[in-house]
């Protein structure tokens, strides 16, 4: 795959004119430019999609005869981020309108409206013309009824949208116009602006899989360069072990939603590797294949059924890899495996006991892999301070098996050989085999949109580190407190505009948040529930936007939602120091051993890192009769979140309009 240099590329509409000139062309021009673009990226359903916009030229011209001729009007703008296009969208010097068209459609459906409402977010956040700026959403429904407008303050940010009907529209416009400040849009410039979005990983996966956008997410992702250089830097490694039959196992390390799973993912799919994604998070694997089945179901020769069989080698498990080929004297399909949070693979005891293999993970792996008498590469992704389970072995496993296995050649970033940490240590000492790239570390965070403070915050909270904490959290740390879980609930709901996600998660060890009403036993290994979770929406009580059942720290790891609500218990407080607990019978007891202590330590990392926006994080009250809640505890904790520079709910009970960004984004 060619990686796009980081330079920012033209994003265009697929047709765009000023008013005055889109008065002046016939409707049959403009479709035919449209009907082009539309057959060289789209192979299907053209016929329903010319009558569409044919019968939005009509709506359009008797909408905008008495708008400025200056006014720009684009048809078709890509956002790359959804794998979408916004039907129209409007610029003036005040505000910009984005108009999603439902045509034939007779209500108002609350999907559409969200649906509107989401491209509009998607410009704010994204797209550098955008930030700052009046965005206003039109849902035209162009055989509905005419509804009054609810007006409302339009100043800047994404206001709730609007809707409209084919006769109604040209009174909206004409409405919103006469009601706006001025904004000092640049009119003739917003089309060319930078548009860098983040997508998710389901996003990601669905996009790469579907082959489209993948040089133009890398092109618009160019700001974060080393998440080009890596990725380049795998398809080196993959071409360089294909032309000189080599064994060659590369290690892409990283900090928390700095893109490592991307990156992988752009392997598998995004090249032609023949790559298969294996990840030992089972949610992951479940929520991957259903989303990209579900994805694939939308073509009409596709069942869900097929499109189930068909994802099922792109994203496997680990441990049903291994079984299936660890006794075969054959090599397995795949050349190229990546190798998903490759630090918890499990150590020769637990792949003994659990599983009655005879070594451990790694050693399985390798010896696989090498079955390839030609070539083979393994793409291990490694995620610091991620274990979080017994029999994790972290990455001094990988090094002692290949100490063992000489034969391989090993990639790796620098930080794995001078980490003072030893689970995470690749090697004692440094074999001859090993080549240090620096291209290979990820250190820019891109999941977190608004702060890239978040997760060395996150860091430096869990060490205790006040100071440093501070230090982080002097431009704002997108992390809030409350005592009120109503308030916790509220809050997300207010922010979760849109398409935006938003979910509660809480740790397995938080025994006691069933006397609050949360169940901190969320059935990860379900399939259907995972699934439901992430990819369904509210009003399906099983989506993760219906706020009722949390997921663990074992159900969210390597996913990720908008908005996050944190429900905080009581097997890790803070009394001068973290203190962790494991609740037994009827009461709490301190673990044994100092990886149990890591583990706990590590879920609240894991789960302090999911949002791509804000999390809320609900510390309970407790109850002085219960001393299995102890009000003192929880207090000290939420003193000491604060202390590290969390804000209280209280004084942001909705975000800002415009929020601020990454200067990495825009």
């Amino acid at each position: 795959m060619h990686i796009a240099p980081t330079t920012s590329v033209p994003h265009k509409a697929w047709w765009s004119a000023t008013l005055e000139d889109f008065r002046s062309q016939q409707d049959e021009n403009i479709v035919e430019r449209l009907a082009l673009r539309l057959v060289e990226s789209h192979p299907l359903n053209h016929a329903t999609q010319l009558l569409a916009w044919r019968k939005q030229l009509e709506i359009l011209r008797a909408s905008t005869e008495n708008l400025p001729d200056h006014w720009r009007i684009l048809f078709e703008y890509p956002l790359l981020r959804l794998g979408r296009r916004l039907d129209v969208t409007i610029i003036s010097d005040h505000a910009i309108v984005v108009i999603e068209f439902k045509v034939g459609a007779r209500t108002f459906d609350a999907a559409a409206l969200r649906q509107a409402e989401d491209y509009a977010l998607d410009l704010q956040d994204f797209h550098a013309a955008s930030r700052n700026k009046l965005i206003i959403p039109v849902l035209v429904a162009s055989d509905a009824e005419a509804q009054s407008a609810s007006w409302v303050l339009l100043w800047h940010g994404v206001v709730p949208p609007f809707s409209a009907c084919a006769s109604s529209l040209s009174d909206l416009l004409v409405g919103i116009f006469d009601r706006i400040p001025s904004n000092q849009i640049n009119i003739e410039g917003w089309e060319q602006s930078p548009y860098r979005p983040v997508p998710t990983i389901v996003e990601a996966a669905t996009t790469l899989y579907a082959k489209h956008g993948v040089s133009e997410i890398a092109a618009a992702r160019a700001d974060v360069t080393n998440l080009t250089r890596t990725t380049q830097a795998i398809l080196d490694t993959i071409s360089e072990a294909r032309d000189t039959n080599a064994h060659i196992i590369i290690f892409i390390t990283g900090i928390p939603g700095a893109g490592k799973t991307l990156c992988g993912l752009n392997a598998v799919f995004g090249a032609d590797t023949g790559a298969a994604f294996l990840t030992g998070n089972l949610p992951l694997v479940h929520v991957l294949r259903e989303a990209l089945a579900r994805d694939a179901a939308r073509d009409p020769k596709t069942s869900i059924r097929q499109a189930r069989q068909k994802t099922e080698s792109a994203v496997q498990g680990l441990t049903g890899f291994v079984r299936d080929n660890v006794d075969r004297a054959t090599p397995p399909h795949e050349h190229v495996v990546v190798f998903d949070e490759a630090q918890r693979a499990w150590d020769t005891a637990y792949a003994a006991r659990k599983f009655n293999l005879h070594d451990s993970e790694a050693a399985l792996f390798l010896d696989i892999m090498h079955k390839h008498q030609d070539y083979a590469v393994i793409v291990a992704l490694v995620g610091n301070g991620q274990e979080i389970n017994t029999g994790e072995a972290g990455l001094g496993e990988w090094g002692r098996a290949l100490i063992q296995r000489p034969d391989w050649q090993v990639r790796a970033a620098p930080s794995v050989l001078t980490t003072l940490e030893p689970r995470q240590r690749l090697f004692v000492k440094a074999p001859a085999n090993i080549s240090v790239i620096d291209a290979l570390h990820l250190d820019i965070p891109i999941r977190a949109i608004r702060s890239a403070a978040g997760a060395p915050w996150v860091d430096a909270v869990l060490r205790g580190a006040t100071n440093e904490a501070r230090q982080h959290a002097q431009n704002g740390v997108p992390f809030f407190i409350t005592r009120s879980l109503t308030a916790m609930r509220h809050a997300l709901r207010v922010r979760a505009r849109g398409e935006r996600r938003a979910g509660l998660v809480c740790s397995t060890g938080a025994r006691r948040l069933v006397a609050d009403g949360i169940w901190p036993d969320f059935p990860h290994l379900d399939n259907d529930a995972i699934a439901n979770w992430f990819l369904n929406r509210w009003p399906d009580v099983r989506a993760s936007d219906a706020l009722e059942i949390p997921a663990t720290q074992f159900a969210c790891q390597g996913l990720e939602l908008d908005y996050v609500g944190l429900c905080w218990g009581g097997d890790l407080v803070w009394r001068n120091r973290w203190l962790v607990r494991k609740f037994v019978g009827t009461k709490w007891q301190t673990p044994a051993g100092q990886d149990a202590i890591d583990f706990r330590i590590n879920t609240y990392r894991v789960l302090q890192t999911r949002a791509r926006y804000d999390t809320i994080i609900w510390i309970p009250e407790g109850v002085p009769e219960d001393p299995t809640r102890e009000p003192t505890l929880f207090n000290d904790t939420a003193t000491y979140l604060l202390r590290c520079g969390a804000q209280l709910l209280d004084n942001h009970t909705a975000p800002p309009a415009t929020a601020p960004v990454q200067h990495t984004l825009i």
